[in-house]
Order: C-alpha cells, then sequence, then structure tokens
C-alpha cells in the first residue's frame, strides 16, 4: 500500500420538540433549538475544535503532505451559523489550508434519492450552493447519506457531473475482491467509485477503546505498518468526525493517536491523498456491481436502519407524499421545514432493533423510546399538513378560487 485516503462525515440534525396531538394546528415550530446548541456545543468542544486545531497543526507540521477530506451537512452547517460561528470559523480555517477537500452531498442528509430524483438533485444543489458561499469551493466527489449506494446511484452522481463518488466496500457485494482498489459501476462512463475499507476503519472507529480487542492498545505506528502492507493502491478510511473525542473520549488516547498517526504514516512512505486525487490517480479496473442499496449503517449494510419496521415505513412515505404539494406553494420557509423532515436521523430514531446495533440507535436518540420518536414526527408532520392546506386556500383565494 503506498496511498491512503482519509474522510470523516460531520453532521447533526434538528432534533424535534416533544410534539403533542393539541399542539396541532397551533405550534408551527417544531425543532427544539435549545437541544440542538446544547448537543451542538458539547460535542464542538470534544470533538470539532480540538480536531479541527489538531489536523490543522498535522497540517502545518507535515508541510502540507498530510491530507484529508470533510463531508459536512447544510444542517449542521445551519446550526453553526445560528449557534457556535466561532466552530464555523475554525472549520474554515482548516479547509483553507487548502489541504482540506470537501465532498458533496445531500443539503438535509437525507434519504430523498429512494423517493425522488428531482428533490435529490434539488438538494444536492443547495448544498453546492452553500458551500461555494461558506467555503468557496464546488466538489467534484459526491457522497451520499449513510454512504447509501446503488448502481442507479452512481449513474445519478455521473449524471450530475461529479468525478467520484464514496461507498461502503461491503463485503457479499466485493465477492472475495479487496476495497483497496478503485471500482466502477456497471454502465457509467466516467465516474469512479472508492470503497470504504470497513475492517481498517472500524478499528478505529469501534474498536479501538475496547479493552477485549486483541490488538489494544492500538499505536499510530502498529497502525501505519498494517497499512504499508495491505495490498492494493489506497486504503480508504472512512469514519464520522465524531469518533474523535465524542464517540471515542479523550480518555481513550485518541487524540494522541491522531496527533501522532499523520507523521506515522507518512514515514511508512505512504501518501496522504483526498478522494479527487484518488480518482486523479488511479484507474477504475474493477466492477463494483451493487443492484440493491447499501449502506455503511448497522450490521446489515442495507436501509434497515431506516426502514426496518412499519412506523418508519410509514414515516417515509407520508413526508415524501407531500413534494408536489409542498413545492408547489413557492413558499421558502414551508419548504425548508418540510426538507428538514427529511433528514434521515428522524427515521434512524424510530428504529426498533435490538443488540449492539439497537444500543447504537438507542444511544444516539434524543427520545425515551422509538415510538416516541415516531409519535412527536407524525404529530409535526401533521402541522406540516395543516400549514400546507392553509397556504393552498390562501392561494385559491386570492386567484379566485384556482390554484395559481
Amino acid at each position: 500500500m503506498s496511498h491512503v485516503c482519509l474522510y470523516f462525515q460531520v453532521h447533526q440534525p434538528n432534533r424535534l420538540i416533544p410534539y403533542d396531538f393539541f399542539r396541532i394546528g397551533e405550534h408551527a415550530f417544531y425543532e427544539d433549538d435549545g437541544l440542538n446548541c446544547e448537543v451542538l456545543s458539547k460535542v464542538a468542544e470534544k470533538c470539532y475544535l480540538p480536531a479541527n486545531a489538531l489536523f490543522k497543526k498535522a497540517i502545518e507540521d507535515s508541510h502540507g503532505r498530510f491530507r484529508m477530506a470533510l463531508s459536512i451537512s447544510g444542517t449542521v452547517i445551519e446550526q453553526m451559523e445560528h449557534h457556535r460561528p466561532d466552530v464555523l470559523r475554525s472549520f474554515q480555517e482548516l479547509v483553507a489550508t487548502g489541504n482540506v477537500e470537501l465532498l458533496a452531498e445531500t443539503y438535509y442528509h437525507s434519504l430523498a434519492i429512494l423517493h425522488s430524483k428531482k428533490e435529490f438533485e434539488r438538494q444536492v444543489e443547495l448544498h453546492l450552493e452553500k458551500l461555494e458561499s461558506v467555503f468557496h469551493i464546488r466538489p467534484r466527489v459526491f457522497r451520499n447519506t449513510e454512504l447509501i449506494y446503488n448502481n442507479a446511484i452512481a449513474a445519478q452522481a455521473e449524471t450530475m457531473g461529479f468525478d467520484g463518488i464514496l461507498a461502503e466496500g461491503v463485503p457479499w457485494v466485493l465477492n472475495g475482491q479487496s476495497p483497496n482498489f478503485l471500482y466502477s459501476a456497471p454502465h457509467v462512463s466516467q465516474l469512479k467509485t472508492i470503497l470504504r475499507n470497513v475492517e481498517l476503519s472500524d478499528d478505529l472507529g469501534f474498536r479501538f477503546s475496547d479493552r477485549q480487542w486483541s490488538e489494544w492498545p492500538l499505536t499510530p505506528e502498529r497502525f501505519a505498518g498494517w497499512l504499508k502492507n495491505a495490498p492494493g493502491d489506497v486504503a480508504n478510511l472512512f469514519l464520522d468526525y465524531e469518533t474523535i473525542g465524542e464517540h471515542q473520549w479523550k480518555d481513550t488516547g485518541i487524540f494522541e493517536f491522531w496527533e501522532k498517526l499523520p507523521e506515522a504514516v507518512l514515514d511508512q512512505d505512504i501518501k496522504w491523498i483526498t478522494p479527487s486525487e484518488v480518482v486523479d490517480l488511479f484507474r477504475a479496473s474493477k466492477e463494483y456491481d451493487c443492484h440493491w442499496p447499501t449502506s455503511w449503517a448497522d450490521a446489515e449494510r442495507d436501509l434497515s436502519a431506516w426502514t426496518g419496521n412499519a412506523m418508519q415505513q410509514e414515516a417515509i412515505a407520508k413526508i415524501h407524499r407531500l413534494e408536489g404539494e409542498v413545492l408547489a406553494t413557492n413558499d421558502p420557509d414551508l419548504t425548508h421545514t418540510w426538507a428538514k423532515m427529511q433528514t434521515s436521523d428522524h427515521f434512524y430514531w424510530m428504529s426498533t432493533k435490538g443488540g449492539t446495533d439497537g444500543s447504537v440507535h438507542q444511544y444516539f436518540s434524543p427520545y425515551g423510546s422509538a415510538y416516541d420518536s415516531y409519535i412527536y414526527f407524525m404529530n409535526a408532520l401533521a402541522d406540516l399538513q395543516v400549514r400546507l392546506r392553509r397556504i393552498q386556500e390562501k392561494k385559491r383565494a386570492g386567484s379566485g378560487g384556482e390554484f395559481l
């Protein structure tokens, strides 16, 4: 192995207030702004600010040889603008080094591609515009929500002009092949698929602090040795940014590990490269034929984290069913509220899975139960429908009884 590509996901959802039945039609603000601010500030202090400073120093100390990528959702950018502009400035300063690539995604971290190409394209374009406005960058590589991917999504990304797309290196799709090569989906002409190395990524994201793990404690030098000995062209390490300091707490040694890893990797004559550099450097020598949607969530690596029970399926169907009517109103506030309710986290919190995956769902949920998440969401959605009807009636009245 002579190259490694590092990417982090940065995202925070808009959590809902405990929206009860009696608020429907009376209370049009659904988000728990106080809780959003509290969570953002907690994560900022534990992860975002110290991690940004750590990686900025790594870029300076390595004289620009350390490089990485971030995918920052529109919803977290909005929260930083509103609650913590100092944190947003920290990200801007990191990106301004020129060594941090930004990736495109859906603005609302949504599942839109599974329901509407039109809405998917609208959200991706909104995200591109936001990145240009805030960071003065227009990405070349696309990362769909939670790495949700299949052949059709790859084709859609190519149609939209992207050069590369990120995906989970799902073992049963790879069928014995290594994720450390560049792939292409069937029937695309130029787009290249960059696959996450599941084992190496999860060593850092999940196993790092597990004292029962045979490799604990993991040192930067040993991990760099694993990278050096791995076969293929490039090892793709894809993680949540919150892994540093939030999921893996400071007392695990996670910051010390990441402080030393950039130089340990360079000492092995391995180059840090960004996703667009991966696309430029390597030929897509293999086909990754993925018929059904996959993701990086849960053991199944499919969509069951968001669609595994009847509550999730009903909520998703109802929010997307409103697309035509909402967009037809040309009401920016209503459209933005509707789109924020598409954020995948709302459905993730409705999961009723058990075992380790179920525990992870519960850890991230701001609610007492999956049922509470469903009730609050459906009540807020009912109010959104009331607002929609009122806007439609007002337009009818203003046009002599016909829709504009």
